[in-house]
């Protein structure tokens, strides 16, 4: 009996509820009128918030637009350099990908560029090699097609086309971190304050300064712009007109963001681990997560079509987690009752979806023939401590900058613009929020429908669950792997000026504190309005003279020694030539010249990455007979020694190219601490220089300068002394 009134109790509140719902639009048009507001001036201001919100956000990525090309003006002295001198300041892997980006341009039609990009031959020595498939050259097809499509060849040079390409693309990133916190929030005051911070720290949140190709500098802004539709379409209450554009634009972001970046997946299956903790907790609307699950399948059968059947998205971890989500839904379905029994089996279908997850990966791992980045598996395993390795390219990597952990520095810089301090302090206020909610859920309780100000509920509200929990994802990739902050540092940003302009943020504080002496409500919308003030003006004062100076300043970068060797290439070496040297300056010589290369500064290749290890051993203690051999093998005809490599002295001793060759090769040895070199050959990059045999039999030195000795190849050797 007590059950059953319990029963009738909970419907009549439904009722209840029900009847107050439907009364609400009345009453707030009878207080509206009480204001002497009617529904056409609540229209109007609504549609000028929207308006002056949106115009805020545009306004706000174009000039940041505008700041980074006056900005890369100032630093390179662009407009005032020759073609060679431009391509020179592309460096690395950011050179390869520019340079298909000019052989496209150079093709007599598209059709035929795209073909001879997917069956690539001229590049790299003795190897035909998919260009768009293995470098992921999708948005240099997309850049020659807007630039030939637009009629921009009379107008604008094509490497200002590119760079004002990938410029824009920054634009529309801060313009969709601003929207994102201006959802989240209800003021766009939040947007004005993300992009200030996010252009404060614009060492720790792009990699633009460095690398203005690189993948993630086109992909990210569409991952931004996901995000942002994504937050819209978690919201409750959202009308359908609205709901049905932000699962459109998700649906068209998430595939785009595929395409562009081959690590994309990666970051995807991040964010669905945080969609199923939200979902697994009944925080969200099931069926609006599944959508997003759905629209993430649809992506990877579609990216691995139009990929040229890319196998690397078959056996992604995303496809797997996805695939097991679906496979459990039913059971989740039925599992919607309040009961006991259905919490303990909530508990038993995580650990169900996390196991068929895991089994599914590896079986299609098993039956599927891949490359799925092996080294990026063996480079974890010896990063956690799992393993010891003397290989060269693995010890390459774990020295690298962006794969240590972050330094004292970044959190330094976090701190001292204010960003850290308020980040730490809303992720603490939200997951307080957040784990309160989920306890209640456990108890039994339902969630509000509608969370009111005074209910001081935040960790209630889906799109704030959504981004507590994939902010600390990321956060703890970031601080394994220093090149993660650029995936983290962001999204830190856009919490932050979310939570201080956030008025249910201050209220769920509040609620806490008990306050009775000020009216929390008050008081809680004044600090969202003062607190983001006073950060801004703060951070006007101190980093906008900063910024200009930036700007006024006028930096040098030139590099003659690497533009006379590049002009000597295109005037002495034939047309048929190869070159060898370091893998970082072969996509110099290969975007300056045209020349063909025997090497290239990729590393998800296993080939390419061996050639890499066997190139660099003209830094080892090698013979020269060996390094003849090696160099023969891939057709070279000249080879080309860096003074800065083979004289290197490295900031870590032990992370230097030549002390790394010296581990691999076994010619040294650690002793009580100590460590011994021993080789029967001096250092060839050393001894070359020399000009005694037998190196003179096998090459011969045809220029030199400051910071490169280049060598021919004799194809016929002489063993004079």
């Amino acid at each position: 009996k007590m059950s059953s009134g319990a029963a009738d109790l909970r419907q009549r509140k439904k009722q209840n509820c029900t009847e107050s719902d439907k009364m609400a639009p009345e009453e707030r048009n009878k207080e509206n009128s009480k204001l002497g507001r009617s529904p056409k001036y609540m229209l109007i201001q609504r549609f000028a918030k929207l308006f002056f919100g949106c115009l805020a956000a545009v306004t706000s990525g174009m000039m940041y637009a505008v700041y980074l090309s006056t900005y890369h003006e100032r630093k390179f002295w662009f407009s005032s350099r020759q073609e060679l001198e431009r391509e020179i300041t592309f460096q690395g892997d950011s050179a390869i990908y520019y340079s298909f980006y000019k052989e496209l341009l150079k093709a007599p039609s598209f059709e035929r560029g795209v073909y001879e990009l997917t069956h690539n031959n001229k590049t790299i020595s003795l190897k035909t090699i998919n260009a768009v498939q293995q470098m992921t050259l999708y948005p240099e097809l997309m850049a020659s097609v807007l630039y030939q499509a637009s009629g921009s060849e009379e107008v604008i040079e094509p490497v200002y086309f590119y760079i004002g390409i990938v410029f824009g693309l920054q634009g529309i990133y801060v313009t969709a971190l601003f929207v994102t916190s201006w959802v989240m929030s209800g003021t766009w005051l939040a947007g004005m304050l993300t992009v200030a911070w996010f252009i404060i720290n614009r060492t720790d949140t792009t990699r633009i300064d460095y690398s203005i190709p690189s993948r993630e500098n086109w992909a990210l802004p569409y991952f931004a712009c996901q995000v942002a539709a994504l937050t819209g379409y978690l919201k409750r209450n959202l009308n359908r007109s609205a709901e049905k554009f932000c699962y459109l634009l998700v649906n068209a972001s998430t595939y785009t963001f595929m395409m562009m970046w081959e690590y994309s997946h990666y970051l995807l299956f991040v964010q669905a681990v945080s969609l199923f903790l939200l979902d697994s907790f009944a925080l969200a609307q099931t069926e609006k997560v599944h959508e997003v699950y759905k629209i993430y399948l649809f992506s990877l059968i579609l990216g691995y079509l139009l990929q040229f059947e890319n196998s690397a998205l078959l056996v992604s971890p995303l496809l797997s987690l996805v695939a097991a989500l679906m496979l459990s839904k039913c059971l989740q379905m039925n599992m919607k009752k309040s009961t006991f029994v259905s919490r303990l089996l909530k508990i038993m279908y995580i650990y169900l979806v996390l196991t068929v997850a895991v089994t599914l990966n590896f079986l299609l791992k098993m039956f599927i023939p891949h490359k799925e980045n092996e080294h990026l598996l063996k480079f974890i395993e010896v990063k956690l401590g799992l393993n010891t390795t003397k290989n060269f390219t693995m010890n390459w990597l774990l020295c690298q900058e962006s794969l240590q952990a972050p330094s004292q520095d970044f959190f330094l810089r976090l701190t001292q613009s204010s960003l850290l301090p308020f980040y730490i302090l809303v992720l603490i206020i939200c997951l307080f929020s957040v784990t309160q909610v989920i306890f209640r859920r456990i108890c039994g309780e339902p969630l509000k429908e509608t969370v009111k100000l005074e209910d001081g509920r935040i960790g209630e509200r889906p799109e704030i669950v959504y981004h507590v929990i994939h902010t600390i994802l990321l956060g703890c990739l970031a601080m394994c792997l220093e090149g993660m902050k650029y995936l983290w540092t962001p999204y830190v940003c856009m919490l932050a000026a979310f939570g201080v302009c956030s008025p249910e943020l201050w209220m769920t504080l509040f609620k806490w504190l008990r306050l009775k002496a000020v009216h929390p409500i008050l008081l809680a919308l004044i600090l969202s309005m003062a607190v983001p003030t006073i950060i801004g003006f703060s951070l006007w004062k101190e980093f906008f003279p900063r910024i200009m100076t930036e700007l006024t300043e006028l930096q040098e970068f030139y590099d003659p020694d690497t533009v006379e060797l590049m002009t000597w290439i295109k005037r002495q070496a034939p047309v048929a030539a190869v070159f060898a040297g370091s893998p970082q300056l072969m996509g110099v010589i290969k975007l300056c010249t045209g020349w063909m290369v025997s090497s290239l500064p990729l590393y998800n290749d296993d080939d390419l990455l061996n050639r890499n290890e066997n190139i660099y051993q003209i830094y080892s203690k090698r013979s020269a007979e060996d390094i003849y051999k090696i160099l023969t093998s891939y057709k070279a005809n000249f080879l080309v020694i860096e003074d800065s490599i083979c004289n290197e002295v490295g900031p870590i001793r032990g992370c230097r190219v030549k002390d790394l060759l010296d581990i691999a090769n076994g010619h040294v040895v650690c002793e009580e601490g100590d460590n011994y070199a021993y080789s029967k050959y001096g250092r060839f990059c050393h001894e070359i220089k020399m000009n005694y045999s037998p190196y003179v039999n096998y090459f011969t030195r045809v220029y030199w300068n400051r910071s490169y000795f280049v060598y021919k190849i004799n194809t016929v050797i002489s063993f004079q002394s």
